[in-house]
């Protein structure tokens, strides 16, 4: 059977289907093809944070402020629960080396226009318990929040079916239709479906789509592991993250030489408490392929460092693991927007371990440029050219 739209989007992850919502809210006739189903990949198995301060500052940022705020009433607009909690978030500081590093982030960040500050030690502990005493202090945002990923992941899905797209699950896209330098659909193993425009949403396997159509998209996929606990009744009071965390993410250089077996896994303390009380604990930032196992070296790794920083964590149990595939980019950023030289074929991935903070606002972007060709702030930095040869 073949079937037409005005938009193909790849991928019904939380990128996905945000951006067949927005685009179906302005009139687009869209179909999203999905290879297994909704939050099978790294939407289903991430932590909840929409977390600010965890930004730099810059466009990266800007577009976490822009998010945030289209947040506050995304779960009024998409009808439907999404566990969205603005309860503030810490990111804790062990020495006066990353003192340091943090009071210059803060500093830079304000300048953006984020409300944030650094707390002494004691002030932290009334915001948190059970932190540790050789904590020198912490960073403080109120407008860190979190929400339920999965939820969030239906809730777009399930607001854009209401506006008339259409959602392919177990449906593989398997080449891309095209006709000289334009596209004109995809191939799919449930047939063929005919659209002037392609999004290609597919998190940490976008380098695959692309490689369809000749692209060497410089997306890798990086491993997180995470555990979590039992539910037990309120005990992290917002999202806390240690500046280990930052490091890792935006320093892989500095780390990959290091003796430490934490430092090589990328461990930096990530923690928050879900609606129904189970801790998430995570994580390990990991270059190993497309590998989603969770390893006992890991997970161990996680704990020490967990219980390290908030030794109050010893008394809870933890009851499973998992582990998923961020798309990690060479300087942390998502590519978002159209391919040069391939009309009508669209990046919106690379968000790696911001896809859910940066959901809402990706999706407006995108619906954006294909609609107007332009958006409400300057995105040239998410340009998904900007690293071909030349550029």
């Amino acid at each position: 059977m073949t079937r037409k739209a005005d938009v193909v989007v790849i991928g019904g992850g939380v990128i996905g289907t945000a951006v067949a919502y927005y685009l179906s809210k302005r009139g687009k006739k869209v179909m999203v093809t999905e290879r297994y189903d909704h939050a099978s990949g790294a939407s289903g198995s991430c932590d909840q944070m929409i977390i600010l301060q965890s930004k730099n500052p810059g466009i990266h940022l800007k577009l976490a402020l822009a998010s945030g705020e289209m947040y506050q009433t995304l779960a009024r607009e998409l009808e439907y629960d999404i566990e969205y909690h603005n309860r503030g978030g810490m990111i804790l500081i062990e020495n006066e080396s990353e003192l340091k590093i943090m009071e210059d982030f803060v500093a830079r960040q304000k300048q953006i226009g984020l409300q944030v500050e650094i707390l002494e030690r004691k002030d932290a502990a009334k915001l948190q318990r059970g932190l540790a005493e050789h904590l020198v202090g912490s960073t403080y945002s109120p407008q860190d929040a979190h929400v339920n990923s999965i939820r969030l992941n239906l809730g777009f899905a399930r607001a854009a079916t209401k506006l008339g797209a259409e959602i392919l699950l177990e449906t593989e896209v398997t080449g891309i239709i095209l006709k000289g330098d334009q596209v004109e659909g995809v191939e799919t193993t449930q047939g063929p479906i005919h659209a002037p425009v392609v999004i290609n949403a597919a998190g940490a396997w976008a380098p695959q789509i692309g490689r369809m159509v000749g692209l060497d998209i410089p997306i890798k996929p990086r491993r997180g592991q995470i555990i979590i606990t039992e539910p037990v009744p309120p005990y992290v009071t917002g999202d806390v993250l240690s500046a280990q965390y930052i490091v890792a993410k935006y320093n892989p250089d500095l780390i990959k030489n290091s003796e430490s077996r934490a430092i090589q896994l990328g461990v930096g303390l990530a923690l928050s408490q879900t609606e129904k009380g189970n801790i998430l604990i995570g994580a390990t930032r990991e270059f190993v392929g497309y590998d989603v196992k969770t390893t006992r070296e890991g997970i161990k790794e996680i704990l020490k460092n967990a219980t390290r920083l908030v030794p109050g964590l010893k008394e809870i149990n933890f009851i499973r693991t998992m582990g998923g595939l961020r798309p990690y980019t060479p300087d942390g950023l998502p590519l978002l927007g159209p391919v040069k030289g391939l009309e009508g074929f669209i990046m919106a991935a690379g968000h790696e371990g911001d896809g859910i903070a940066l959901a809402p606002v990706t999706g407006k972007i995108i619906a954006d440029l294909v609609m107007d060709g332009k958006t409400f702030m300057d995105v040239e930095a998410l340009n998904p050219n900007r690293f071909a040869p030349g550029s």
